[in-house]
This record gives structure tokens, sequence and C-alpha cells, in this order.
């Protein structure tokens, strides 16, 4: 187990400790784990408390929707495990005033038990108090009663709803008739790509193989309903719609809000993904999506996966969005329209050499070179992994892909082939690749520009030409490691012995850079550990050039 913890046994505290000590608003009570808005109002001028909580390993749930407009005080137990009734009672005390509070509580049954006796004992206190038991997660649809469904996501939802309806000073019923309704209207389901690990058990809770998936889960590591092979974004998204659009019995012309949430080991990329096709999905169905929110609300630690949360609107629920809510970790109304797009400003057309009739021995010679690196891809990939990011075999694939597409017209001659080349592979082409090879294409194409049957010296200035523009745009030198000690070799064995050489002089070059130490790129970063294997870009340059030479 690798994590950056002390005790596993102060674990809560410390983590409670650090997010109080960040925020200026927030306090922790003394000798319990209840975190509490600093700022409460004399009791006996206080509104309606909102209360929740359970166990921790779910941050920023809770503590991190403590403040005006959400939650005023949240009970953190220990990891996956409900609070204490006097904890509860604790944060209750702390936080209520005449006016009572709500129990925001997660259909769990150590959160019924625990918050449900500190809610008598208050009661007992003089206390008013009500529970609000948010029961969202539909895979459980089939398996037990609505009313014995876990609370999961959606919960951060009635947070929002029941805080803001508490900071306009609705009275206890109607704030908690609000959050009740709300509860109930809510439909949420995940799915996770792989186990979290529980910092006491040291391992984690269940495993899946490498092509599989699970649906249906909880938050609190346990397994799903449904195991399955991987899918695609898209499909992920249609089959927990299909449940939560089913089980809230949504219909076309439905307004409704959207919550896409992480459940703690998911990139923003890949949830912006889900927002993207969970959005398509809903509207394809005719249902507005007037409200989404994008993140991780309700984590699970280190879950890889994501859960969706659907709550149908009406005009109180749109204007209590509507109300601010002094959280940072609360991203806004959530208001969305639909995608914007705007024309890319157009760009200078360049000058071209005049089209001539197709050379097929250029088209062949391209597509011999596009063949030869996607068919590199996972080699070239693997390379790069090393010693940078593991781009350059996607790269060089789509470089493969670009040199494909290109028409007729494009070869028929040398220099107007490399223009097109240059220009198509800066726009199939990121990080540093593109602009190489562009740069080196564009240079070369100048350089052939009056030369509609180049000689050999022709074609050697050329490469040359292309070479130094490699190095001028990236500063790299022989014996940096980098892509120019396959070029410069392969130029100086054609200036010497012809084009025949220039072939095996890169791969030479390019094996060399195994024993090089990296001075340009992102294997710089790794120092001598880079060493012991060749530069990608280096490679690749030999398996294009290799490709030309059998191709001539």
């Amino acid at each position: 187990m690798k994590k950056l913890i002390n005790d596993p046994r102060r674990l809560v505290r410390e983590l409670l400790e650090g997010t109080v000590d960040l925020s200026p608003r927030l306090a922790l009570l003394e000798d319990e784990d209840v975190v509490i808005s600093a700022d409460l109002a004399p009791l006996s001028e206080r509104k309606v408390a909102i209360i929740s909580g359970g166990g921790s390993g779910h941050e920023p749930a809770h503590a991190g929707y403590v403040g005006r407009g959400m939650l005023t005080a949240a009970v953190a137990g220990d990891v996956f495990t409900s609070p204490s009734t006097d904890a509860v009672l604790a944060a209750i005390l702390a936080a209520s005033g005449p006016a009572g509070c709500v129990l925001v509580v997660k259909n769990y049954t150590g959160d019924r038990l625990n918050f449900g006796l500190a809610a008598e004992l208050a009661r007992q206190q003089g206390i008013p108090v009500e529970v609000v038991i948010v029961a969202d997660d539909v895979a459980l649809r089939d398996v037990v009663a609505r009313d014995r469904r876990r609370g999961i996501a959606g919960t951060v939802l009635v947070h929002k709803l029941a805080g803001a309806a508490a900071e306009r000073g609705l009275p206890l019923a109607e704030v908690a008739a609000i959050a009740r309704a709300a509860a109930a209207g809510l439909g949420s389901m995940g799915v996770a790509l792989g186990a979290c690990t529980v910092p006491s058990v040291g391992k984690p809770g269940f495993e899946l193989g490498d092509d599989e998936i699970e649906f249906g889960l909880g938050i609190h590591g346990e397994k799903g309903v449904d195991r399955t092979a991987i899918q695609s974004a898209a499909r992920v998204v249609t089959s927990l719609l299909d449940a939560i659009v089913a089980d809230l019995g949504l219909k076309s012309g439905a307004k409704v809000a959207l919550l896409v949430n992480g459940l703690g080991g998911t990139p923003p990329m890949e949830l912006a993904i889900i927002a993207r096709e969970a959005l398509a999905d809903l509207r394809g169905r005719g249902i507005a999506v007037e409200r989404a929110w994008c993140g991780n609300f309700m984590t699970a630690i280190e879950m890889p996966g994501c859960s969706l949360s659907v709550l149908p609107l009406d005009d109180q629920r749109n204007s209590l969005f509507d109300d601010i809510a002094d959280v940072p970790v609360w991203p806004g109304n959530g208001r969305i329209t639909q995608r914007k797009m705007v024309c890319s400003p157009s760009q200078p057309a360049s000058a071209k050499a005049t089209p001539g009739p197709l050379s097929p021995k250029l088209k062949a010679v391209t597509h011999a070179v596009a063949a030869a690196l996607a068919a590199a891809e996972a080699e070239l990939g693997d390379l790069d992994a090393k010693s940078g990011d593991g781009d350059l075999g996607a790269s060089m694939a789509r470089a493969a892909k670009a040199l494909n597409a290109l028409g007729d017209d494009s070869f028929s001659t040398p220099s107007r082939l490399f223009f097109d080349a240059g220009n198509a592979l800066r726009r199939a082409i990121g990080g540093s690749s593109g602009p190489f090879y562009a740069t080196a294409l564009l240079r070369a194409s100048a350089s052939l520009a009056d030369k509609p049957a180049p000689s050999s010296q022709d074609w050697l200035q050329a490469f040359d030409a292309g070479t130094s523009a490699i190095m001028e745009l990236g500063g790299a030198k022989p014996g940096d490691r980098t892509m120019v000690d396959a070029l410069t070799p392969a130029v100086d064995a054609w200036r010497s012995s012809g084009f025949a050489e220039a072939s095996a002089a890169a791969a030479a070059g390019a094996q060399a850079t195994s024993d090089m130490f990296p001075a340009l790129g992102r294997a710089s970063y790794l120092g001598k550990r880079a060493v012991g294997h060749p530069d990608g870009g280096a490679v690749a340059v030999a398996i294009w050039l290799s490709a030309i030479a059998k191709a001539l």
C-alpha cells in the first residue's frame, strides 16, 4: 500500500485538521471529529442547521460542503464507517439553535442508527430535529425495496437544496420537506474500473481483470451488482442512464439537473468525456439538462470510476440552485446551455507549387512511409514511454493517417508534396513531433520550389535543409539524444556515399542514442535513467528512411 499518510489510526483527525487549517471559515470540535461553520450566529438567531456526514474516504464530502448555503456541520467517522452517536449529537448541540436542524443521512445501516439515535437524544434536550434519508442508488432497484437502497453521490444535491432553503430562513418543516422531496426524486448509479484500498486494510476491496468493469457499486469500496467487459464511455453512460431514466420514469420534455461524479481515481479528461456523453444521451431522449456539474463530489478514496445522478427540476429547485453557496468546492449554480461553436480564424494562404500530373512514384513512397510508421506504433510508444510521455507511437500513427489522406494533387511535384505533407502533419500531430516534422517538410519544400525534377544533389540539399530546420527550432545538436542523432549521420552518409547509405547511417545513429545522456526533451528530466535504450524520435527517423530506401 502506497499512501501519503502518517498513522492510519489518526488519518481522519489529521485530514480534518488539514481541511480546517486551510479555511478560516471552518472550525473543528475539540473532542469530536466534527467540522462546523466558524461564523455561526448567536444561538437565538440561528437558522435551521443542516448537518450531514458519514464515513471518511468520500472527500470532499462531507466537511468540504460546510459553509453558508450548504452544510452547517459535518460529522466524520473512520474510513467507510459511520460516525458515533456521540459525535453526531455533539454536532447537533454545537450547530443548532431553537430553529432546529435537519440531518441528511445516506441510507446505510450504521448511519441510520447513529444519526437516528442522536436525533432522539437531541429532541429530549429540546432541539427539534428532522431526519432525511437519501436512498438514490437505482442499481439496487431489482434487489431491494426503494427505502432500502444505498445513498450515494446524489446526496450532495440534497445538501445544496436543503442548505439554500435553510439560508433563506424557512422553517424546519419546510426545509425538511424540500430535502425529502429531492431525495425521493433522485436517481444515481455508478461504475468502477477498479477497487480502492482502505488504509487500515492495506489491500483492494475486490479485484477486477484488465478488461473488466463493475456496474452498480456503492461508495464504500464494495462490489457492484454486475461485472462486464470494458466498454466505451458512450456505452457506459447509456447503461447508467437507461437504469436511472427508467427508475425515475422520465419522459421526453422533462427538465433535469445532472451530476457527473468522480470516485477519486478518474482524471478530469475522462470525467469531461463522460459529461459530454451524458448530456448528449439525455438530450437524445428529449430530456432537457438545464444544470450540470462535473468533478469529484463524493469519492471512494482513489477508486477509478464515476457515477451519474439525475434530479428532475421545478421552479423551486431551480431557484434554490441559483442561491449562492459560500463553499469553495461547490462549483456554482450549474446552469448550462447548448454547446457554443465559433469558426476558427482563417489563416493566410501560402503560395504552393503549381500542380502537375500525378507522380505514382511520389505517392508510392509516401504510402510506404505511412505504412511503416503505422506498423511501428506499438514499438515507438513503448520506447517513448521509457523516457517520455509515451505518445510518440500514437503521433506517428496519426502522421501515417494524414499522409494516406493526401489527395493526388499533392503528388504532382516534390515541393508540393512536402508543402502539403508539412501542413497535414502540423494539424494531425500534437506535442513536439508535429512542429518538428512540419518545419522540416516546409523548409524542404522551399528548397525544391523551382525544381519539379530534382537532381540527387537537390534532394540532398532539401534533406539537409529540413534537418537544419529541426535543429534551429528545437536547439538540438548531435549527441543530445534526439532525432537529430539519426538525421545528421544520414546527411553525412548521403553526402559522402549517396542516399543508399543514408538509411543505414540513420539506423546506426538511432541505436547509438542508447548510450547517450539526454540533454533535451522529456528524457532530460530522467537523466541517467533514460540511458540504456534508444531514443524513440531517432528510431522513428530510421524507420521512415528505411521505408523510403526500400520503396525507391
